[in-house]
């Protein structure tokens, strides 16, 4: 609820109070206890009244001697000739007629501020809710203008997208010089698409953008332009502009693009909707605007395969500029800069933090300095240190540890054996990543122990051996059961889920198989939200071919277990002692248990 808004509340408030308090004290004043009429006529006989006023329905009058510390009084009218009694007394006096206007005024104006009330309270601010607003504003952009002094972001707040930025910074420039920047016939894009996975910054880039220009800066989400009533969003798209243009050069921002842009629907009945209108007027504005006049629109989505093709054309979003998950240089950028508001150790290497979080974005970092800092004053300690970071990531990758949950010995021993396999296995492989910690403390999203691998670096391409020896380090949790207990469990269900997924794209997307050869069978296309599968392309080849994909991965998946089995079996001594020695303390590293140090790669080496 806005202040002019409050401010209604009060002012109707104060007035109803004063109403009523009005009303309270003029009841008073007319309420007082009447005397008996036969009292009245006594006193009239002794010559006690002095004056009186006679009214349809009562006398009231002044007396000579008070009578209950009152020197006036009030009685019930009984008789019609109470005129003549009076003038016979002596007595002066008056009538008048009874003035009802008041109540009357209040028996109509108090039911309509009542019915007034409750329409503010209640109805006003449900329609607002559901987005009917007021009927005067109905077609009112509800931007909201900041100014340099507002955002206060700058290209310095944002870290590890140095790419954009870049980009970005050509904007500012031109706001800032524009004959400069036009002096070659040169024109600043009309529109800039931020694109990313959620949590990358491309609000924050936004904002640093108008922090650095120091210009005004409509900030908008995509949703507040859809409302319940038809043609309502195409209204506001041109009174944003509209405002744009007066404050020019200016900056607009819409957040969420693809909750307003998304693929008009073709077919029968199509192009009536609220939201089509509202994406036709927007595609207007921007064939209209100059960008000579200073706008500069910006806008930021996670799920550019959604928007309408004719809003991503040249001469409408001219540039998209693409921010992506920071890689290790990019996030211990962004650990710098989110430390600061923390006690760190003086000894705290960033690259270390920045090596245990690959796939973090911006936000997540975010959040992982919190969550460290909450880890190091739950212990009582004066800094925050490695180990608290480690904690941290621990916590928001697998879930809050579950100590008090109990398992059964021999449980215990199968989880200690098949997460003992797992970090062998890796240690074992030297195309894979290093074990980083092993434990066999269960975690809230249900898992019963894990191991934790810390890449070396980041990773751009994968090869053929590498994939595989993924799937070792996977399926050797199960392998380590088969090989101690001669038995396996379901502990290794989402081992398999992934080992499968691996095999199932070594096969069908990357052609590396001499069995199928190169072709992509399964093509997909990923989505920024998540890791879901978007438009996955129909089975397009035959029965036949199937077959063959199926026995290439069944294959794959049986050497990768035979091999799991093959170091496992040369390391059995290895895998007892590392799983007592796990059972004992729950939780060990590579110092606690030598045999977990990565080997070194003699092959590459010799490359």
């Amino acid at each position: 609820m806005n202040k002019q808004h409050q401010y209604n509340i009060w002012y109707f408030l104060i007035a109803m109070g004063a109403i009523l308090l009005f009303q309270s004290w003029w009841t008073a004043y007319k309420t007082v206890e009447p005397i008996p009429y036969s009292q009245f006529l006594s006193l009239l006989n002794k010559g006690q009244i002095v004056e009186a006023t006679v009214e349809p329905e009562q006398i009231t009058g002044k007396l000579k001697d008070p009578i209950n510390n009152r020197d006036f009084f009030v009685t019930n009218r009984v008789e019609d000739n109470v005129a003549d009694k009076l003038e016979k007394a002596g007595v002066k006096f008056t009538g008048t007629v009874q003035n009802t206007w008041l109540s009357n005024l209040l028996s109509w104006v108090l039911p309509v501020l009542l019915i007034f009330g409750l329409w503010i309270f209640f109805f006003r601010r449900f329609a607002e809710k559901q987005g009917i607003g007021g009927l005067m504003n109905v077609g009112k952009s509800k931007a909201k203008v900041f100014v340099e002094r507002d955002t206060g972001v700058s290209f310095e707040d944002v870290a590890g997208v140095d790419e954009a930025k870049m980009e970005l910074q050509e904007v500012v420039s031109f706001l800032k010089d524009q004959d400069k920047y036009g002096r070659l016939g040169a024109r600043i894009p009309k529109g800039t698409l931020l694109v990313g996975p959620p949590g990358t910054g491309k609000t924050l880039l936004a904002k640093a953008v108008a922090g650095e220009a120091g210009v005004p800066f409509f900030s908008i989400s995509g949703s507040e332009f859809v409302e319940m009533f038809v043609g309502v969003g195409a209204a506001r798209v041109r009174d944003l502009f509209d405002q744009a243009r007066k404050a020019a050069p200016c900056i607009i921002f819409i957040d969420e693009l693809d909750s307003l842009g998304k693929t008009r629907a073709g077919g029968f009945g199509g192009g009536h909707d609220e939201k089509e209108q509202t994406l036709n007027q927007l595609l207007a504005e921007l064939d209209g605007f100059d960008p000579r006049e200073g706008i500069v629109l910006l806008a930021a989505t996670n799920r550019p395969e959604t928007l309408d093709p004719a809003l991503l054309r040249a001469g409408r979003f001219d540039r998209q500029v693409v921010v992506d998950r920071p890689d290790r240089k990019g996030r211990a950028a962004i650990l710098k800069v989110h430390i600061k508001k923390v006690t760190a150790a003086p000894d705290l290497d960033i690259d270390d933090v920045a090596g245990i979080t690959p796939g973090f974005t911006g936000a997540d970092l975010a959040n992982l300095v919190n969550e460290a800092a909450i880890v190091a004053t739950r212990r009582n300690g004066e800094t925050v240190k490695l180990e608290d970071f480690t904690a941290a990531v621990e916590r928001i990758v697998a879930g809050a540890e579950k100590k008090g949950r109990l398992l059964h010995p021999h449980e215990r021993e199968v989880v200690a054996h098949h997460e003992m396999g797992h970090a062998l296995a890796a240690a074992n492989l030297p195309s894979t990543d290093p074990v980083h910690k092993v434990s066999i403390i269960p975690r809230s999203i249900g898992a019963l122990g894990y191991t934790m691998q810390r890449p070396t670096d980041d990773r751009f391409l994968i090869t053929t051996r590498e994939l595989k020896d993924r799937m070792v380090v996977l399926l050797a949790g199960r392998a380590a059961e088969d090989i101690m207990f001669n038995e396996i469990s379901t502990g290794a269900s989402d081992d398999l889920a992934k080992v499968t997924d691996i095999a199932r794209q070594i096969v069908t997307r990357f052609g590396m198989t001499k069995e199928l050869g190169q072709p992509v069978l399964e093509q997909q296309r990923q989505s920024y939200l998540g890791d879901g599968v978007m438009n996955m392309r129909e089975k397009d080849y035959s029965e036949e071919t199937a077959r063959e994909v199926d026995l290439a991965v069944r294959k794959l998946i049986s050497e990768a277990y035979e091999r799991a089995k093959s170091i496992l079996e040369e390391h059995r001594a290895d895998l007892e002692k590392g799983a007592a020695l796990l059972l004992e303390k729950e939780t060990i590293t590579p110092d606690d248990f030598p045999p977990l140090e990565q080997k070194k790669d003699v092959s590459r080496a010799a490359e």
